[in-house]
């Protein structure tokens, strides 16, 4: 089983003078210890459901070309982009020139955003679910067509592009990978089905199951094997966790299918607990095998 970091919060780094200092020592201490992939939240402001929305929030992208510079290891995610803030095509463009920029490390996540706040604060488009959902299927379409060496013209209901053309392309081969976010049943994991090379659950290992059964169904549905998609999972862990209740929650994923946890930056100081917790766990997360699905 693979494991992962998901940057959620930075209010732990002491104000904006210290969020610099404290995300490259938070990034060294993941490669070091074994982290496969970082991820920050595409956000603009924090989300009100963790915490006040004036809590500091990063922009994402620029926020994972700081960890790229600073490591050569660590694979590089948003978890997830919104499609609604970024056109398509610059979206492609800013993952590529990550994705140059690392090495390889560039992975493109891409959901249908929801944060009304954030949009309406900043003056950003907050189209309706429905309309966000085919904008989320255009834009997978976009980055697959300028990952795929076609430069010509896309022509969409939302998004036109009169030349889809990215130079340089990516060092990923053949693209970077696709992880779409999100469990809704009916357009999501369809999506996932079709697109994307991973996907990510949030909540206990039971709910991950049935998750994984209906996105089995899409996958039949369109003749793909489940088996080519990452189930990646969130790991909700409180911060007076032991290295034993990691391992006990990785088993318990592991068996209903899922290939990688992802661990929170949790406490004041969320480097010291990637060293005493997390470090010791990854050599037991490694020797797990997740479930066939």
């Amino acid at each position: 089983m693979n494991l992962d970091l998901h940057v959620t919060r930075f209010d732990w780094a002491g104000g904006p003078a210290g969020i610099g200092p404290g995300v490259a020592r938070l990034a060294r201490t993941a490669e070091d210890i074994g982290i496969r992939a970082l991820s920050f939240m595409d956000h603009y402001f924090q989300m009100e459901v963790a915490a006040p929305a004036e809590d500091p929030m990063l922009e994402g992208y620029t926020a994972l070309g700081y960890v790229a510079g600073l490591t050569r290891k660590l694979r590089l995610r948003l978890l997830v982009s919104g499609v609604t803030y970024r056109h398509p095509g610059l979206l492609a463009k800013i993952v590529t020139t990550l994705d140059v920029l690392s090495g390889g490390r560039a992975e493109l996540g891409l959901g249908a955003a929801w944060y009304e706040r954030e949009h309406r604060g900043l003056g950003v488009p907050f189209p309706p679910r429905a309309e966000r959902f085919e904008r989320l299927e255009e834009a997978l379409k976009i980055c697959l067509q300028m990952w795929s060496g076609d430069n010509g013209p896309f022509e969409g209901k939302y998004y036109r592009l009169a030349e889809t053309l990215c130079a340089p392309a990516p060092v990923s081969s053949p693209r970077p990978r696709i992880l779409i976010g999100g469990g809704g049943e009916q357009k999501t994991l369809r999506l996932v089905a079709q697109y994307a090379d991973a996907c990510n659950f949030y909540g206990p290992p039971e709910l991950v199951a049935q998750k994984i059964e209906v996105l089995r169904r899409h996958c039949d549905a369109l003749g793909r094997d489940i088996r080519g998609i990452e189930v990646t999972a969130l790991l909700s862990a409180g911060p007076d966790w032991t290295t034993d209740d990691v391992l006990r929650s990785a088993q318990a994923y592991a068996a209903v299918g899922v290939a990688t946890l992802m661990a929170g930056a949790v406490g004041t100081d969320p480097a010291a607990v990637l060293e005493s917790v997390y470090g010791p766990a990854a050599p037991g997360m490694a020797a797990i095998s997740p479930r066939t699905l």
